[in-house]
């Protein structure tokens, strides 16, 4: 994580003296620095648009490719991988997994080279440890392919400076663009944010002031922090229902785009996690729907039920095999004889990679970029009827009560059907709507506190049941079709009999469980909130 200030400098100006900030014990210059650095983007600056950086820069202590995403003010977390990397003008794979989601899929190209003359300042305590880095940097910047440049929000760039196109960087001729300027950066190496404000104003007394741009990239290419506009996120009133319903929007949006490079690179549970986000996504554009106007977000939460169906074939997958291996695991040899475990795990594992691949190339498919703006784009003005003016107390307790009043009308529903398919689909509807109801309690934690955690504690203990009833006859499906191809493989069945016995028994336990289950879910019969 990094935290940095940024100032704007004054030529070769002397730094003010910075000795009785509390904390530092000593100030030492360290060895000069001169930096190399290309920056990439996609031609419409989407990653620029987002305050992300890119770069490959050599020289200096930490040369390498530097991926740098905005987490809060004056912080951003950094991947850093080596030169080796990636070579110049290719991207690591990695990174571009990293941010497939920001560019919409677009190529990455180089966008501006920079070459950086930086003197140091190391701010020590009492240990001789760095607390913080002052860097006074003088830098040229060349913008490469200019004329090829457009934000889609914005003019075309025309920074401060011309230069006549000519070194530094790679290219020249009449695409380029070349300005120079003097900036001082504040970094923190251990200390806390009390030191940077402490810098800060040491700054101001000597006429240093805090950069307009948020970054080197972003000065080079003539865009300014430009504050809020006519296109500013909106902002609910504080303390109503569409304030705390658009907090959630932004956070579950984000968390959405957080882990698509987990699923691009098949991390572990990245599906499942990815899921979820989809469906408390979803959930929430469901629960407080009369929030909203109709549309987007009716279009969007079916958009979000498509993407959660493409993940879920992978998932179940997942879930099947791991099920699977651990009761194959607890059998003794008699109770599973032959090559049980590994059909099984080559079988689960080889339709998971299937479906994997499918899920894969759906977050490559314009539709789920699509998607993706759709989502961020409500996530920055959900369009909130004027009843979302109301009190979040008052709206979240209506909202609970009524998701607690429709799982109990499916389980009542479900208790009343038949044992069979019909009994087992209804039961998996109720547990969709506990786990919605457990969403709705989650969601008003924030704002509410321990009798939403309390409410979602309980639906949650509903959901988990019924999960695992609806994992054994997910199994029960697979099962059948195992054995099969084991027999005509000449291979012993009876272990797969034995396995789905126990699926079989895991049902039944599941349905003499839940009444008890559900009456202690509903101790309490409807969660009050004041």
């Amino acid at each position: 994580m990094e935290k940095e200030r940024k100032f704007d400098g004054s030529g070769d100006a002397a730094l003010p003296v910075l000795d009785g900030i509390p904390g530092v014990a000593q100030i030492t210059d360290a060895e000069p620095e001169d930096l190399d650095a290309v920056y990439y983007d996609t031609a419409d600056l989407r990653l620029l648009a987002r305050g992300v950086t890119l770069r490959r820069r050599t020289g200096g202590h930490d040369a390498g490719w530097h991926l740098k995403l905005p987490v809060g003010p004056d912080v951003r977390s950094e991947t850093r991988l080596p030169l080796s990397a990636g070579a110049p003008g290719r991207v690591p794979r990695e990174l571009v997994l990293r941010t497939r989601a920001l560019t919409r899929g677009g190529a990455l190209t180089p966008v501006v080279h920079l070459r950086t003359h930086r003197r140091r300042r190391l701010l020590l305590d009492g240990r001789q440890r760095s607390l913080a880095e002052i860097a006074q940097d003088t830098v040229s910047a060349q913008v490469l392919a200019a004329e090829r440049l457009r934000p889609k929000d914005a003019a075309p760039l025309v920074p401060a400076q011309r230069g006549s196109g000519a070194e530094p960087g790679r290219g020249g001729g009449s695409s380029t663009v070349v300005t120079g300027w003097t900036e001082v950066e504040a970094e923190l190496v251990k200390g806390g944010t009390e030191l940077l404000d402490a810098v800060e104003r040491r700054f101001a007394q000597a006429g240093l002031r805090r950069s307009t741009s948020p970054s080197k990239l972003a000065r080079a290419l003539g865009r300014p922090d430009p504050g809020p506009g006519p296109d500013a996120p909106e902002q609910p009133a504080p303390g109503s229902i569409g304030a705390a319903v658009t907090a959630l929007l932004r956070e579950q949006s984000a968390q959405l785009l957080a882990l698509d490079p987990a699923v691009r690179a098949d991390e572990p549970d990245a599906v499942h996690a990815m899921r979820v986000a989809v469906r408390r996504l979803r959930s929430t554009l469901r629960i407080h729907r009369r929030q909203f106007a109709e549309e987007p977000a009716g279009t969007v939460a079916a958009e979000l039920r498509w993407l959660g169906t493409v993940l879920g074939e992978a998932r179940d997958q997942e879930v099947l095999g791991a099920l699977l291996a651990a009761q194959i695991a607890e059998l003794s040899a008699e109770e599973c004889p032959g090559p049980v475990g590994e059909r099984v795990g080559s079988r689960t594992a080889a339709q998971y990679r299937r479906s994997w691949k499918r899920a894969s190339s759906t977050l490559d498919a314009p539709r789920y970029y699509a998607l993706l703006d759709a989502v961020e784009a409500l996530a920055a003005r959900p369009g909130l009827r004027p009843r979302a003016r109301g009190s979040a107390v008052g709206a979240f307790e209506r909202t609970v009560r009524s998701e607690q009043r429709r799982v109990d009308r499916r389980i009542a529903g479900a208790s009343a059907t038949p044992a069979g398919p019909a009994r087992d689909a209804a039961l998996h509807e109720a547990r969709k709507a506990a786990k919605r109801a457990r969403y709705a309690g989650e969601g008003a934690v924030a704002c509410v506190g321990r009798p939403a955690r309390r409410l979602a504690r309980r639906m949650k203990a509903v959901q988990e049941l019924l999960g695992v009833r609806q994992d054994a006859l997910l199994a029960c499906a697979a099962l059948p079709g195992l054995a099969r191809t084991a027999h005509l493989a000449g291979e012993e069945g009876f272990g797969y009999g034995v396995l789905y016995a126990r699926q079989r028994a895991a049902i039944a336990q599941v349905d003499r469980d839940l009444p008890a289950v559900w009456r202690a879910a509903c101790e309490r019969k409807l969660t009050r909130f004041r």
